[in-house]
């Protein structure tokens, strides 16, 4: 687990277009905390320190803590976000708190690793069927991947979700028989019409790039 952010906020007691023009001239933005069995709490942030969580790998999905002064610190997570149509920059967002031992869904990404064995079958192609799970757990416990070893994998079998390894405390939300990659056989007239049409067959199954989102 990447070690946790902390960004510090103030409360924030006056609202309106104009307090909200002020603020962003400065580089802050108004944020409206909720949730976490507590009543809903207006603040403002540094517009920097909430872009850079959103241009991180784990983007909008980062679960991170909020130290409002004189509230304490709570995790939260982006629950929603206004943008700029013009400027593309984050104007507003909505931040969902947490209760001690109160877990979420959580969209976590796939990534195959190694290379299987069963490439070295003449034709043989390995797929990636899901890059991507959603998962129920604490937010502390989120891991910021599904690492799936492929080395083993052989021509004509595949890996479920049911094969996915996860820590403690983590629920898979997607049916074990799901397959997440498998090898499959491809004849040489086959390769050669995917050549032709421009797709590339895959051979590693990727990693899937993601742009954390707006700044």
């Amino acid at each position: 687990m990447a070690e946790k952010i902390v960004i510090k906020a103030e409360k924030r007691d006056t609202r309106g277009k104009n307090e909200n023009r002020r603020l962003r001239a400065a580089g802050k933005i108004p944020v409206v905390v909720y949730g976490g069995g507590s009543e809903s709490l207006a603040a403002t942030a540094e517009l920097k320190d909430l872009a850079a969580i959103i241009r991180s790998d784990s983007g909008i999905n980062t679960v991170f803590s909020l130290d409002i002064d004189g509230e304490g610190v709570n995790d939260v997570i982006f629950q929603d976000r206004q943008i700029d149509a013009v400027k593309g920059r984050l104007i507003h967002a909505d931040l969902r708190r947490f209760s001690k031992g109160e877990k979420i869904e959580m969209t976590v990404q796939i990534h195959l690793t190694g290379h299987a064995v069963g490439l070295q079958d003449a034709g043989a192609v390995l797929t990636q069927a899901l890059r991507e799970i959603k998962v129920l757990c604490e937010p502390a416990k989120t891991p910021e991947s599904i690492d799936v070893d492929v080395t083993d994998l052989a021509a004509g079998h595949s890996i479920h979700v049911s094969d996915l390894k996860v820590g403690a405390g983590i629920e898979l939300l997607e049916a074990p028989e799901t397959v997440v990659a498998t090898i499959v056989t491809v004849g040489e007239a086959v390769l050669e019409s995917q050549v032709e049409a421009g797709a590339e067959p895959e051979v590693i199954g990727g990693s899937s790039e993601e742009d954390g989102g707006e700044a």
